[in-house]
C-alpha cells in the first residue's frame, strides 16, 4: 500500500496562540475569499491540525445503482480512513488509543478528570437533509445528498470497539429529517444493536423531542419562534459532529451549519426558517452578527464535543440538487477527475470548516455546478465570528464568548493546500494529508 504524508510540519507546539491579523506565511490563495493571516486560537490536542483521509479505491460508485447503496462503498478503506484520521489527530499509536486522548482531552477543557466513563452517553449529529421529509422511503429523492449510510456504520463500529462506547449510549440524531429503514437497520445490527436514533418521527417513539428546560437564547436579532435543543442532545455527555462537505443554494453546508439539525420548535419540516435563522444566513454580511458562531458557542455544543469529521466521500455541489457522477467528480489534484473519496477530522470546528471552504471554492467542477460558491464571499463571517471570540469583528457580546472557538485563514494555493500552521504548529491550521 502506498502510504504517502506531506503538507506535514514539525512536532506540535505546546499552549496557544492568538493572532489577530499576522501576514499569511501563504504568499497567494485563489477563490473567492481575500486573503488574511490566521484569526483566532488553534485548538485540539495538537492546535489547530486537521487530517485528511483520501483512499480512491473507498468508492466504486458507476450510477448503476444509487449512490447511498452500501455495495458502493468499500467498508474495509473506510474503516482504515477513520483509523489512520484519529491516530493522525491525536498522535497516538492506535485507534484505541486516539479515542482516549479525544475523551481526555474533552474533559480537561471542562475541568473534569479522566476520560470516558461506561454509562456516559455519545450522541452524533449526522446531516440528513436530502433524505426523506414525511415517511423512511429515500426513493423520492433517490439522489439528494444526506448522511453515508457505511460511513455512520463504520465510524460507530470503531466508537464501540475501539472507543469502548457500550451501544445503548449512543444516540443518532437529525431533528428535522428522517433516517431511512435501511440505514437504521445497517446501523443497529450486530456489534451495534441497543443504538438509538432520534428524528423527525412526530409523535412516534423515536422522535426527537425537546427538552423544554433548554431554549436557545440568541445573542444578535433572531425574529422567530422558541427554540430547544432536543433531550437526546441535553442529556448526552459528548457530542460527535458527522459532517457533509458540500454546496448549498446559500453557498456551502459544512460542520456549523450542520446544526441546524440541532434544534426542536413547531415547524419539524423547516425548523432554521421557524427559528427566524434565514435571514441571517442569505442576507448576512461580513463583520455582522452570526446566528451560526452563535450556535456552536453554545455550551451544549461546543463544549460536548469531541470530534467534528467532514464526509467527502461523494460530494454534492448543494442541499438539493441531485448527484450524479458529472456533479461528484473533482477536477483539482489529487483527484484529476475521480470522486473525492475523502474524510476530513478535526478537534478545531473553526479549523476544519476553513479547510472545507478553501476546497469548496476552489474546485472547479463545484463551481460549475453551484455559481453561488465564487460570489458569496460573506459565507465565511462565521469563520471570523468564531474565531475572534470574545472581541469578534461584529462588536456584538455573545452570550458564550469566553473563548475562541478556533483558527480561521486560507490556504496558500489550491496545488500547495499549505497554512500557516504546516510551516510552524501550532500557529494556524496544520492540514496533514495521507493517501492509501
Amino acid at each position: 500500500m502506498d502510504r504517502r504524508y506531506f503538507l506535514k510540519g514539525a512536532a506540535a507546539l505546546t499552549g496557544a496562540v492568538i493572532m489577530t491579523g499576522a501576514a499569511n506565511a501563504a504568499s497567494d490563495i485563489s477563490g473567492v475569499f481575500p486573503k488574511h493571516g490566521p484569526l483566532g486560537e488553534p485548538r485540539g490536542i495538537n492546535p489547530g491540525r486537521v487530517t485528511w483521509q483520501h483512499d480512491p479505491s473507498s468508492v466504486s460508485w458507476d450510477r448503476v445503482d444509487y449512490w447511498w447503496k452500501p455495495e458502493n462503498y468499500n467498508e474495509g478503506a473506510i474503516a482504515k480512513m477513520i483509523a489512520d484520521g484519529l491516530i493522525a489527530l491525536t498522535g497516538a499509536t492506535s485507534a484505541q488509543k486516539a479515542w482516549e486522548a479525544l475523551f481526555a482531552w474533552n474533559n480537561q477543557e471542562n475541568g473534569k478528570p479522566g476520560g470516558y466513563r461506561a454509562g456516559q452517553k455519545m450522541a452524533i449529529k449526522t446531516n440528513m437533509n436530502g433524505a426523506g421529509e414525511y415517511n423512511d422511503d429515500p426513493h423520492g429523492r433517490i439522489a439528494s445528498p444526506y448522511g453515508n449510510p457505511v460511513l455512520l456504520k463504520v465510524l460507530l463500529l470503531s466508537l464501540v470497539e475501539d472507543g469502548t462506547v457500550e451501544p445503548g449510549a449512543i444516540t443518532i440524531f437529525d431533528t428535522c429529517r428522517i433516517f431511512p429503514d435501511y440505514m437504521r437497520a445497517m446501523c443497529t445490527s450486530g456489534k451495534l444493536a441497543g443504538i438509538q436514533f432520534r428524528y423527525r418521527d412526530e409523535a412516534g417513539e423515536m422522535d426527537a423531542t425537546p427538552d423544554k428546560n433548554a431554549p436557545i437564547e440568541w445573542s444578535g436579532p433572531v425574529d422567530g419562534e422558541t427554540t430547544w435543543f432536543p433531550s437526546c442532545l441535553t442529556e448526552a455527555d459528548y457530542l460527535i459532529n458527522l459532517a457533509n462537505l458540500k454546496g448549498h443554494s446559500w453557498g456551502m453546508t459544512l460542520g456549523a451549519k450542520n446544526h441546524f439539525g440541532s434544534f426542536v420548535n413547531s415547524d419539524r419540516r423547516r425548523t432554521p426558517a421557524a427559528a427566524g435563522l434565514h435571514d441571517n444566513i442569505i442576507n448576512g454580511k461580513m463583520n455582522g452578527y452570526s446566528v451560526l458562531a452563535d450556535l456552536i458557542a453554545n455550551p451544549q455544543i461546543n463544549a460536548k464535543t469531541i470530534l467534528w469529521i467532514l464526509d467527502a466521500l461523494i460530494t454534492a455541489p448543494s442541499e438539493t440538487g441531485n448527484i450524479t457522477p458529472a456533479s461528484a467528480r473533482w477536477e483539482m489534484a489529487p483527484f484529476n477527475g475521480g470522486y473525492a473519496c475523502s474524510l476530513f477530522f478535526s478537534q478545531d470546528p473553526i479549523a476544519i470548516d476553513s479547510v472545507g471552504a478553501d476546497f469548496l471554492v476552489n474546485e472547479p467542477n463545484m463551481l460549475k455546478h453551484n455559481r453561488g460558491l465564487a460570489v458569496n464571499r460573506d459565507m465565511e463571517n462565521y469563520l471570523h465570528e468564531a474565531a475572534l471570540l470574545p472581541a469578534p469583528p461584529s462588536g456584538l457580546s455573545y452570550r458564550f464568548n469566553s473563548r475562541s472557538l478556533g483558527v480561521h485563514e486560507h490556504w496558500n494555493n489550491a496545488q500547495d493546500k499549505r497554512y500557516a500552521g504546516n510551516q510552524k504548529p501550532g500557529s494556524g491550521i496544520e492540514l496533514l494529508y495521507h493517501r492509501s
